[in-house]
């Protein structure tokens, strides 16, 4: 029988625990330094940034996130620091062992509060201090930063971790416990004098998640290094400051759209968050997606605990099962909104292969998860790509990564410029659509304070009936305003 075949009768199914931005260069022409402000790394600015030293600075892969080496207060403390743009607080675990112990810093000082952070998965809690932070692969200057030390955590440090911090670096809005707690990155940018600006690559794409943190990546801080992709960056705008929001029109399965209406795929939000392992997905996209992808691959024999996250797929070791499955295409609006672009990913990024599963075996998760709250663009997709973070000019960028390849092959393409057409000119969710349950609240709440001051003024005016002076009536200013919920 053929590969297919066997791949029908095949594969073995085991239980296994889910785990959890100067214009747009023109296509075809290559990129090149340019010296519009943007910190290249033919021209660096600022404080002696090397960004040729920041190649290669990240280790980690896929299932356990990418983290930064740093040294932390006087003398300094070395520790392995996750890369997350999903969050924008700076944190470290407190001294226990070889981790941060804020006592044993002579140029730490305390802020005197606590904050406590929660994610998707796990929280934590920590005091807030500031101290010198320093980071060998990239600058030679240390910089005052806020900091957190870790005292009480529940499902962040999971097993088989080799970082002990993380180091958010979205925008200031979502920062514990105010936006007034200056983020490490803006720090950054006012002490070193380096563009608002950062980008990153992540080079796990087709290797087994594992627990080595051996496949390393770079965090490029002020810039843009060139060695780190090809072809061209192709930018879409950020459409609010807070996670790296932006917005996608529509997703291919095979070259097949999946026909939904865009704001589908915007619901709630849809962000780009390096501290996300998988692609993320709205329920009802993530079904589509997943009819369309099980439909295509000819594999009827899928259980649906694969789609879940609850079982792996098994092949011999003989085998890939890379042939059977399709390539997942992203369409992004371009910053000139009439035209859009497509990031593209083969099955080795989403299809992803585990370590350790068995000797005449090879086993594989499926890399593509539901979401309740948001389409998030995490490590699954981010893995194929060279990503710009481009805060001066409120965009994010894709290239293709050179180091998205297997046997020389890419897995990851980035191509345009499509037509818009026939999709809506906005396809974000209004506010009052991303939250009704909170607006239904907030006039509930507002009708009950209502009610309340009028049995108020009307206790008060019952003894008083001699008393015809008008009154005015006290005024109820409701300033607490409506907060997003801003946890990944």
């Amino acid at each position: 029988m053929g590969a297919l075949a066997r791949a029908l009768l095949l594969p073995w199914w085991l239980s296994a625990t889910a785990r959890p931005a100067s214009p747009t260069p023109v296509p075809g022409t290559p990129a090149l330094p340019r010296a519009d402000g943007l910190a290249l790394a033919l021209e660096p600015a600022g404080a002696a940034a090397n960004f040729l030293a920041m190649v290669d600075n990240l280790q980690g892969d896929s299932g356990r996130g990418y983290y930064l080496e740093m040294l932390i207060g006087t003398p300094p403390q070395k520790l392995q620091i996750l890369v997350d743009t999903g969050s924008s607080n700076f944190a470290v675990a407190g001294c226990h062992g070889l981790l941060f112990c804020c006592h044993r810093s002579s140029t730490y000082r305390s802020k005197g509060f606590d904050v406590t952070v929660k994610y998707t998965q796990g929280s934590w809690t920590g005091f807030v201090g500031e101290d010198l932070v320093t980071i060998p692969r990239a600058f030679n200057s240390s910089f005052l930063a806020n900091v957190a030390t870790i005292f009480e955590s529940e499902n962040f440090f999971l097993p088989g971790i080799k970082w002990n911090g993380i180091l958010g670096l979205a925008y200031a809005t979502l920062a514990k416990p105010s936006s007034s707690l200056e983020t490490f990155f803006d720090s950054l940018v006012t002490q070193a004098k380096i563009p608002d600006i950062f980008s990153m690559q992540m080079c796990g794409a087709g290797l087994p998640v594992s627990r080595s943190g051996t496949n390393g990546g770079s965090l490029v801080l002020g810039g843009i290094e060139p060695s780190l992709y090809k072809g061209d960056i192709w930018y879409t705008p950020i459409k609010e400051e807070w996670y790296y929001q932006i917005e996608i029109l529509k997703l291919e399965i095979g070259g097949q759209s999946l026909n939904l209406d865009c704001r589908e795929y915007n619901a709630d939000k849809a962000i780009v968050d390096s501290g996300t392992t998988l692609l993320r997905l709205p329920q009802k996209v993530f079904d589509a997606v997943v009819d369309a992808v099980a439909r295509t691959s000819l594999i009827p024999e899928f259980s649906d605990g694969f789609w879940t996250g609850a079982q792996l797929a098994c092949w011999a070791n003989s085998e890939t099962p890379w042939a059977y499955f399709p390539k997942i295409s992203i369409y992004l609006r371009e910053e000139n909104s009439s035209r859009s672009f497509r990031i593209t990913i083969l099955p080795q990024l989403y299809i992803q292969p585990m370590m350790g599963a068995g000797l005449s075996y090879e086993c594989y998760r499926f890399g593509i998860s539901p979401s309740t709250n948001a389409l998030v663009i995490g490590a699954t997709v981010m893995e194929g790509f060279y990503v710009v973070f481009d805060r001066a000019r409120r965009r994010v960028g894709f290239a293709v990564s050179p180091c998205a390849e297997t046997a020389g092959v890419p897995l990851s393409e980035v191509s345009g410029p499509f037509s818009t057409d026939g999709i809506a000119s906005n396809c974000v969710p209004s506010p009052s659509l991303n939250e009704p349950v909170l607006w239904v609240v907030s006039y509930a709440l507002m009708s009950s304070c209502g009610l309340i001051l009028l049995v108020l003024i009307v206790l008060l005016l019952l003894p008083c009936r001699c008393r015809h002076a008008p009154r005015d009536p006290e005024v109820i200013n409701d300033e607490s305003s409506l907060v997003r919920h801003r946890w990944k």
